[in-house]
């Protein structure tokens, strides 16, 4: 024991690392265990856990100069750790909304709050505070309006009765999918629902918000200069709205790994003030008087800095786009005081403020996605190698502009690298080519598409920029196509239905090590990559997928299709089944099946896994079953899936699947080889979105 505490002391002794990005991911460990333990009790004992290390590590190596490094290190981790899990509980305890306890259908008075464009949905979505009607309790409200039914004066500030059917936050359909309910949770959703006829205004709206109604005005305004999907796109990179972008183009510009470029993010903040800051400094320096006394870098920066707040505000100001202004002030900040502009310390502090702020971002791809890539890029270009390959030399113009082309394809070839798992976890699938097409996408977008929409705006003022939108359309066909170009080629798009919490966990611990250490310490970072990798491979595809509702079934492993129990109208459900299954293509009704048989109630297959058969039985329909007829067919299947509540004479070999039970456990992913059975209530416990909810 000794020696080893020996080893470690000499190791945190002679990496001659930087501390601070550490502190970082200590509070992200503590922030993730909130998340991944499964209720109080056991966040508890981890609190005191990490605050007996603490303590220990004090009272053990006190006055001991041989621990010094050992103790430093577990004294502030464990504290950070505790910090980070009790921040996290402390927000869902202040701000967490419980949901309705069931569907509400009725007539509903409430004053809207927020109004979301949405016209390639065909739809306007409302947010609207109101009373439950049983508790007399203030909620948010969620409501889909159709466009068919959008009347005058639907604006914020209105207060408007309406019929509709309200739900509680729905919780993942399938273990694996998007958790809406913990998403509604943090942002104090107790419903959501869709109006079934047309509101009627019972006190009209006052003056608009400035900022929602400048937002929108903008982008009509562009849309009205660059006309079809350039347009929708264009609209999106000058006020964040997204919602007029078809769900082809949303599906091409993801399955090419563009989609990141539809976000107002780290890419779009950092031009506006990259392009505020180096205007201001050269436009600057042209007054002799001024950059005698002045320090130009400071007031470029605090330019930039306004220019930025004031893009961030104007594209909505969500979570994503503050935290990119956070970061690209923060950089803006060591500019101004001659500090190196990017390093991993600046990421750390930027990840702690975002956290400190909102803690429940950690849980989203947003967050792991954009740090990830600023990890990646930082690291990669710490490296010596890169630097030296990268250092100032004489040579050719051709030459410099050769080496930077290609740190570009590497750069993009790495961060692509550093997001596939993160991708995969939270979508199941990704974009195998997109270091290719963003090589081309990302200067096309930050040095040509958003320049020129600055023009075109600024030129308009006097009534001059149709050149300027006509450039603008151009260089947005360009990105479509290149994003239908390569969603569209063989093998684009790789699919990866299940990765577990261990694999995720362990790609992420291997990346951070990779990242943040220096020299050939961090090629340990490659051994839990490699065991990660491993895992992800060897995860089999589930072969029964059911809905938490249990109307919904899923087989796989009977063809290259996927075989459902009934076909639903819902993009959403059919998408998380074929995603869940890692399966392209339309589903296949198991009535069409030729190895099933179908009646209007049930639903019967044989299944050949691991040397067995397995036999499946599934209702269609809510129609009075005979007990003893369904108790003699419960008898023979091993499994029985059923959105009803079953009699208890129902008795399955193995899974009885029916509304209560489905309750209790939410959506199943079942691999009949082995007999294993994953729930959503395993992932989700006794977390505070999962216990509100109703899901019958």
């Amino acid at each position: 024991m000794s020696s080893a505490l020996d080893g470690a002391e000499h190791f945190l002794e002679a990496a001659g690392f930087d501390r601070g990005p550490w502190l970082a991911v200590a509070l992200v460990g503590g922030i993730a265990a909130w998340f991944a333990l499964p209720g109080p009790l056991a966040w508890v004992i981890a609190l005191s856990g990490a605050l007996a290390v603490a303590l220990g590590a004090l009272a053990a190596w006190r006055g001991n100069d041989s621990r010094a490094r050992l103790q430093q290190a577990a004294v502030v981790l464990a504290l950070v750790f505790a910090a980070g899990l009790a921040l996290v509980w402390l927000r869902s305890g202040l701000i967490g909304t419980a949901a309705i306890e069931r569907p509400l259908s009725g007539t509903f008075q409430g004053r809207i709050l927020e109004r979301i464009e949405q016209p390639a949905e065909d739809r306007v979505r409302l947010v609207l505070a109101m009373r439950e009607p049983e508790t007399g309790r203030a909620i948010k409200v969620r409501v889909n309006v159709p466009l068919e039914h959008v009347i005058r004066g639907l604006g914020e500030g209105a207060l408007i009765r309406f019929q509709a059917r309200l739900m509680p936050p729905a919780p993942p359909m399938l273990p694996g999918s998007y958790n809406f309910a913990r998403a509604a949770w943090f942002e104090g959703l107790a419903a959501t629902g869709s109006l079934q006829r047309p509101p009627q205004v019972m006190e009209p709206a006052g003056r608009p918000p400035l900022l929602a109604s400048t937002q929108r005005s903008l982008a009509d305004h562009v849309r009205s200069q660059v006309p079809g999907s350039a347009g929708a796109i264009a609209a999106a990179f000058a006020s964040g709205d997204r919602g007029s972008i078809s769900p082809a183009d949303e599906e091409a510009m993801r399955d090419s790994g563009l989609t990141h470029l539809l976000s107002i993010s780290g890419l779009h903040v950092s031009a506006v003030i990259a392009a505020a800051f180096f205007v201001a400094l050269k436009v600057l320096a042209l007054w002799p008087w001024l950059a005698l006394r002045v320090r130009l870098p400071v007031v470029a920066a605090g330019m930039g800095a306004l220019a930025g707040i004031g893009y961030t505000l104007l594209t909505g100001g969500e979570v994503p786009t503050l935290r990119s202004c956070l970061a690209a002030l923060l950089v803006l900040g060591a500019l101004a005081m001659g500090r190196e502009a990017l390093s991993m310390r600046m990421v750390a502090v930027a990840a702690c403020v975002v956290l400190v702020l909102w803690p429940e971002a950690l849980a989203g791809p947003s967050f792991q996605m954009s740090f990830a890539a600023v990890i990646a890029i930082v690291a990669l270009h710490e490296a010596q190698p890169v630097r030296d390959f990268l250092a100032p030399r004489e040579e050719s113009w051709l030459a410099r502009g050769g080496r930077r082309g290609v740190m570009l394809l590497v750069t993009g070839l790495v961060i692509e690298v550093a997001l596939m798992p993160i991708v995969l976890f939270h979508f199941h699938r990704a974009g195998v080519y997109g270091a290719l097409a963003n090589v081309v996408a990302i200067p096309l977008v930050t040095f040509i598409a958003m320049p020129m929409i600055a023009l075109a705006l600024l030129a308009d003022l006097v009534g001059a920029g149709a050149p300027f939108w006509w450039l603008t359309g151009k260089a947005l066909d360009l990105l479509l196509w290149i994003a239908h170009f390569t969603a569209g080629q063989p093998g684009a798009v790789k699919l990866m239905p299940q990765m577990t919490h261990t694999a995720f966990a362990l790609f992420l611990a291997g990346g951070l090590w990779l990242g943040l250490w220096h020299g050939r310490r961090r090629l340990l970072g490659l051994l839990p990559v490699g065991v990660a990798t491993g895992l992800l491979l060897a995860t089999p595809v589930p072969d029964v997928l059911v809905s938490g509702d249990g109307r919904h079934v899923g087989i796989t492993g009977e063809g290259a299709e996927l075989l459902v129990l009934r076909e639903s109208r819902s993009d959403y459900t059919r998408e998380n089944m074929l995603e869940l299954a890692g399966v392209a293509g339309e589903p296949v009704p198991l009535a069409d099946w030729p190895g099933a048989e179908c009646s209007t109630d049930f639903c019967v297959i044989t299944l050949r896994r691991g040397g067995r058969d397995w036999h499946l039985l599934m209702s269609r329909s809510r129609s009075r079953i005979e007990e003893r007829a369904l108790a003699a067919a419960c008898e023979r299947a091993d499994i029985v899936v059923s959105e009803r509540w079953l009699p208890r004479s129902c008795r399955p070999r193995w899974l009885k699947a029916d509304g209560r039970y489905l309750e209790e456990n939410g959506g199943l992913a079942i691999i009949l080889d082995g007999a294993e059975l994953r729930s959503v209530a395993q992932t989700e416990r006794q977390h505070p979105w999962w216990q509100v909810t109703d899901r019958s």
